[in-house]
Order: C-alpha cells, then sequence, then structure tokens
C-alpha cells in the first residue's frame, strides 16, 4: 500500500515558484484535420482565434503557423497551453517505439495472457498482438509475497544481463514491472537504479511510479504503452519548446493530460500514457467550464469531428474520471482520464448499401486524406458530410476543408446511383436516411454515458461541439428525449478553448485490497492525507497562477468475487468503515438498481484528485461584440432550401452578427466560422450573456 508520488511533476531544485501571473494565454489543440487556437489576453480583454491544417508529420509546424495566423507576439505571451494528438495516434495506429520489458521470473506472458475475453465475441478465435513481443520480453529471479514481504531477493547480476540483452536488441525504452510492486516497490526501484547505470537513455518506466494498484495485466500493459510512447512525445515537446523559444517564447509550455489537467513539457514524457486521449480530454473540461457559466452544470458532451465522435457525461459542472479506460481491445490504461467514449461515426463516414441490400453508414471512413467527396481531393464515396451538403444544411462555399469546389450536381449524382437507385428513393431521400442511421448511432454513443450507467438523459442538456457536432444535435437530443442543446460560441474550437481554461489536476491512485471488515481505516486516512499533500506540493511548485485549490476524494469498491469496481464519491477524507459500505451500496443500487445485502464488501483503491482552479476567463469575448448587429433581420443572410421532412425555404443566420437577444424559431440554419448550426421545425433559440445559443426541443418536424 506504498504511495508512489508522481515523478513527472516531482519538484525540482530552480523550478520558478507558483503565482506567476499569467493573464495572456494561448491554448492550442492538435486535432486529426485541423490545428486550432484561443488566445484570451485578460489584460486588453482581447481573443484571437485560428484554425489551420494539422500537419501529422510534425505536429508543431501546425502549432507554430496556428501562433503566426494568430498574430501572436510569442515574447508577450504568458502561457502556452499545449494539447496533443502524438501519444494517441501512436497507441492506435501503433506506430510505438521498439520497448524491452523485464519481468518477474515466470511472468513474461502476463501481457499476452490478459484476461478471459476474447477480441470478438462470436466465433472462436481472433487476432491480438501484445504491445511488446514476446522476445523483448525478458524474466529476472526475485519475487513478493502478495502483501509486500520479500519472498525471494532480486538477481542482479541476471538483471544487468538482461538489460545488456535488450540494448543489444536496439530497444529504445525500457520497462521495469514486477509481481507485486504495487505492495512493496523495492525490487523495482533497485532495478531502476541498476538501469539507470547501464539504459543509453532515460526511457525508463517502472510499474508502480506510474500505477500503484493491483491486477498485473493492467499494471503491465499501461506501463509498457507509457514506455513505448514515452521517446516520441519527449522528442515533440523538446523539438518544439527549441522552435518557440527561437521565435522569442520566455516560459514554460503546459501540455494538456487525459484526465483534463496539465502538466509542465519538461516532465510530461516520464508519465507519457496520461496524454492518451487529452485531445477529448480538453473539450470535455471546456464543456463543463462553459455549462457552470451558463447555469446548466448536468450536461452530455457530444464532439462530432471528421471521423469519430466522442461522447461523455458531466455531473454537476464535473466530469467523469474513470482509471479502467481500455483505449482498444486489450489495452488498458489504467491512469485517471476523462471518460469518453466513442464511436466510429464522424463527418467523413462511408453511406453503402451491403450485400444484404441494406444502407450501412460507418465505421468506415473517409478521414481527412482524401476525405467527403465535397472536400474536393478526390474522394468518390458518399459520407455524413456529403448527406447533409446535399440536403442544404452546409453551405458549400464556406468549407474550411475544401481544397476544390465539387458541384451539388455531382454529389447527386454519386448519391442516386450508389443508394438511392438501389433503396428506390431519390437521392435527397438516400441522404435523410443517411444522416437517420448516423444519428441512431451516436444516440447510441450517448446512451453509452447515461443509461448505461443508470443516468436519465432527461435530467442533461446536450452539449454539442466539434466540427459537425451542431448539425446533428438537435436529431440526437430529440432520439434521447432531451430537452435542450447548448452549443457554445465557438464549437469547432471547443478543444482549444479546453487548454485556456483547464485547470492543473493530480491523480493518484493506490491500491488496499483489503474486505471491509479487516480494514485498517487509520491506514486509509494516512494515504488520503499523502495523496493530498503530495498533490498541493506538486500544484505550489508550478507556473501558473491559481485561485485555490481543492480535493476530491473517492474510493473503489466491489463486493467480494466480483471482477469490476464501481468509483464511490466521498465527502471527506475520513469516512468511518460504516460510512464506506452505506456509501457503496448506496452506489451499487444507484447504478444496477439491487441490494445484496448478505454480500461483504472489499476496498480495492482510494483515489485523491488535486486540483488547482485557475481564473475566471470571460468566455463572451469569443464572439466580438462590436460585429453584432441590432436586430435579427439584419443578422439574416438569406435563405436555401433546407431538408428536414421534405425540402424548406429556411433562413440563413450569421452567428457573429446575431444581437445577443435574438430568440430563433426554427427551421433555421446558424453559420458561422468554424461550424453550421440546424435548428428544426418547432424549436426554439436563445443567446446567453457569454453567447451560447440554447435551443429549447419542441415537437419537431
Amino acid at each position: 500500500m506504498n504511495v508512489t508520488p508522481s515523478i513527472d511533476n516531482a519538484p525540482q531544485e530552480g523550478d520558478p515558484v507558483r503565482n506567476v501571473e499569467t493573464s495572456n494565454v494561448a491554448g492550442v489543440d492538435v486535432g486529426g484535420t485541423f490545428t486550432d487556437l484561443v488566445l484570451y489576453d485578460a489584460r486588453s480583454k482581447a481573443v484571437r482565434l485560428a484554425k489551420t491544417p494539422t500537419t501529422l508529420d510534425n505536429q508543431a509546424i501546425g502549432v507554430l503557423k496556428a501562433l503566426e495566423m494568430a498574430d501572436t507576439d510569442l515574447a508577450t505571451l504568458d502561457l502556452i497551453v499545449h494539447g496533443t494528438t502524438t501519444t494517441t495516434n501512436a497507441v492506435l495506429e501503433r506506430k510505438m517505439c521498439k520497448t524491452g520489458l523485464i519481468t518477474t521470473a515466470g511472468f513474461r506472458d502476463i501481457l499476452e495472457l490478459g484476461r478471459r475475453t476474447r477480441p470478438n465475441p462470436y466465433g472462436m478465435k481472433g487476432e491480438f498482438v501484445p504491445v511488446i513481443p514476446r522476445d523483448l520480453r525478458l524474466e529476472v529471479s526475485e519475487r513478493l509475497y502478495a502483501d509486500g514481504t520479500v519472498y525471494k531477493e532480486l538477481d542482479e547480476d541476471a538483471l544487468k544481463a538482461a538489460l545488456k540483452a535488450l540494448i543489444d536488441k536496439g530497444c529504445e525504452a525500457l520497462v521495469i514491472h514486477f509481481l507485486h510492486s504495487y505492495a512493496n516497490p523495492a525490487h523495482e526501484l533497485r532495478a531502476g537504479e541498476i538501469a539507470r547505470e547501464i539504459w543509453p537513455n532515460e526511457n525508463i518506466t517502472l510499474g508502480h511510479a506510474l500505477l500503484s494498484e493491483s491486477r498485473e495485466f493492467e499494471r503491465g500493459v499501461t506501463a509498457a504503452i507509457n514506455a513505448s510512447v514515452q521517446p516520441l512525445l519527449r522528442r515533440y515537446v523538446e523539438r518544439l519548446a527549441d522552435q518557440l523559444a527561437d521565435k522569442g517564447y520566455l516560459h514554460d509550455v503546459l501540455v494538456m493530460n487525459g484526465n483534463g489537467g496539465m502538466v509542465s513539457a519538461r516532465r510530461v514524457s516520464v508519465e507519457a500514457a496520461k496524454t492518451v486521449m487529452s485531445g477529448p480530454a480538453s473539450g470535455v473540461m471546456a464543456a463543463a467550464y462553459t455549462g457552470r457559466r451558463a447555469g446548466i452544470p448536468n450536461l452530455l458532451t457530444y464532439d462530432m469531428g471528421g471521423t469519430s465522435t466522442d461522447v461523455a457525461l458531466i455531473r454537476n459542472a464535473e466530469p467523469a474520471v474513470s482509471n479502467e479506460i481500455e483505449i482498444e481491445y486489450a489495452m488498458p490504461i489504467h491512469v485517471p482520464m476523462v471518460d469518453v467514449r466513442t464511436v466510429g461515426a464522424g463527418g467523413g463516414s462511408i453511406a453503402k448499401i451491403t450485400e444484404a441490400g441494406l444502407l450501412q453508414v460507418g465505421p468506415e471512413s473517409a478521414g481527412s486524406t482524401p476525405g467527403p467527396i465535397c472536400y474536393g481531393r478526390g474522394g468518390t464515396e458518399p459520407t455524413i458530410s456529403d448527406a447533409n451538403l446535399l440536403l442544404g444544411r452546409m453551405n458549400p462555399e464556406k468549407l474550411n476543408a475544401a481544397s476544390a469546389k465539387v458541384s451539388l450536381a455531382d454529389i447527386e449524382k454519386v448519391f442516386e446511383e450508389r443508394l438511392g437507385a438501389p433503396l428506390g428513393v431519390s437521392a435527397q431521400e438516400a441522404a435523410a436516411a443517411v444522416l437517420r442511421i448516423a444519428n441512431t448511432r451516436m444516440a447510441d454513443a450517448v446512451r453509452m454515458v447515461s443509461i448505461s450507467l443508470g443516468e436519465d438523459p432527461r435530467d442533461y442538456a446536450l452539449f454539442a461541439f466539434g466540427g459537425a457536432g451542431p448539425l446533428h444535435a438537435t436529431a440526437i437530443a430529440r432520439e434521447l428525449a432531451v430537452p435542450k442543446v447548448l452549443v457554445p460560441s465557438r464549437p469547432g474550437i471547443t478543444n482549444a478553448l479546453g487548454c485556456v481554461v483547464a485547470d492543473l489536476r493530480h491523480d493518484y491512485v493506490n491500491t488496499v485490497n483489503k474486505p471491509l471488515s479487516q480494514l485498517d481505516i487509520a491506514q486509509v486516512h494516512a494515504l488520503f492525507d499523502q495523496q493530498a499533500g503530495d498533490g498541493r506540493a506538486l500544484i505550489e511548485k508550478e507556473k501558473v497562477e491559481i485561485e485555490d485549490l481543492k480535493e476530491i476524494y473517492s474510493v473503489d469498491m466491489q463486493f467480494q468475487g466480483q471482477t469490476h469496481l464501481l468509483r464511490v464519491p466521498l465527502p471527506g477524507p475520513r469516512p468511518s468503515v460504516e460510512d464506506l459500505q452505506a456509501l457503496f451500496e448506496k452506489a451499487y443500487f444507484a447504478r444496477f438498481r439491487v441490494e445484496l445485502p448478505e454480500i461483504k464488501a472489499t476496498l480495492v483503491n482510494v483515489n485523491c484528485s488535486v486540483i488547482g482552479r485557475r481564473a475566471e476567463v470571460d468566455l463572451s469575448l469569443l464572439i466580438d461584440p462590436k460585429g453584432r448587429k441590432a436586430t435579427l433581420e439584419e443578422a439574416r443572410a438569406g435563405t436555401r432550401q433546407v431538408w428536414f421532412d421534405g425540402p424548406v425555404e429556411t433562413p440563413i443566420y450569421w452567428r457573429d452578427h446575431l444581437p445577443l437577444d435574438a430568440e430563433i424559431s426554427g427551421p433555421a440554419i446558424v453559420e458561422q466560422m468554424d461550424t453550421t448550426i440546424v435548428i428544426d421545425p418547432g424549436d426554439k433559440a436563445v443567446q446567453d450573456a457569454d453567447g451560447n445559443i440554447i435551443i429549447e426541443l419542441g415537437a419537431g418536424a
């Protein structure tokens, strides 16, 4: 039950003290298609925005280009917060560095054996490739009992031989992962000391230092992923920091983590696995921030991009955070992350007729290259974006991603030949069917983070963002009986805004794994105290001005004999055993509607999140107040035929021109630089003081 402080943010001699003023902040988020920037200057009350194509080969080029487009004076900038997809892409595409593993004798195959699950629920076989191949997984003699006492001492000579063997095989990173190191890290710590004398670089991951909890498979995979992306992230952030410094930037770069917090670029690579899914996390943090200011703290977030849709749940302005995330089959990353679920439905999702004669949308995607037909990059397959364009929901003259103009007649011909003719309907009816199927799939994703967790969607608002999210938001909300939709000021750059408003955050998880009947509650209290103290000490050393500190306490519990854990929030760090039992039973009933009084409960993990709250950001500045018109009619840009349950002549508005007191009755289309908002017939939309559009759902078309 050792608590091992997070080593990526350990205070270092010479680190500047906190409370350095950070009034001029740039948030930069790298997405699959675009790199977005929000520059917020609290002193001058100014906001500058930029959107530029992502440079996949070297993301730093796109970041620098975005800063240049926003006319950023790097010498006067106080802080840059960066959300990166470097590690996420590396994991999902399996383009990771060559990594070696040293583990306890007899356990080299734990990463491959995993759990009693299958890649596919049906069928007798399925492919699975472990993160580290077997020839790079070596064993040494050492062993601990489950309580942390030593059964067999570490064989240091065998360890040195294994290290040299992995170096000879060309490994760039190293994992040291011993059995029961969460209970006693002594052998891993000693192995780390020896490895640092022999290993040719700093890319060494000790399993317990990254994740101090039981379950050897999950801890081992998490450590293996961390090590495998560590060199990639280190090279990228060092290159970016150097290039920013060359252009006059004088301060540190902070990198978004998957838990919605941020960490110094100088130390982020030590715990590189924590940056996986940082992009989706930053969007959820922006949603929580926006919803709190808007007085709508309970949100279902819906982020639709070009290739996928991410959804999450926010309760009382706090995003759900989980340390049970599995990125793909047999790839659990058990570090705290915002609980984001992804479905393969985005603007580029391809629609086709199956061999059974049925219309199918996704999961295959046209991506950003060649992309949908309407991008003009050579795409030939009908997609969701093409369907929206064909139905008049998008303006063909204002497609940010378009490289060349493609006529609506050409798109209509593709829909008629590939979808309409086989189904016996017109091209427009086929496009409408594509949207209905896509909306159903995305609504199912929202159900995963609401109904499946015991939450009623009717108690929430749908927060729609991403370049394509507001196009589908009202249809999805209607599918789920969600009463209202909140569309933020800048939906297409919400992830970049998340970088600007994110707080400092450090999460700690430590294993206890004791039945409540055997629990030493004083030991639990001591763990909470140490976790909170470590988090406060790290935030004290950060370079970012904060307004207050907050701790969130919880435990992971299960009934004896069960496998899965249930996160139980605590009101404070001093629960009694009776409190734990009562809170667990309450949480279990809320989730499963089942009472099991005859089965005893087990406390598995204790968790603490330490959050440094930053100063408020004035979101009303995201749309320049000087651009707003006096009346709704002045903000009207014209009309066009838009398909709802048929073609309807529909007014088109430019969002930057809308007066704050505007009230819009559907049908209507609201266009802006980064997205298009569809307001269905019968719906009504108003704006709040921050410029968010809040759509109250009516009966529909």
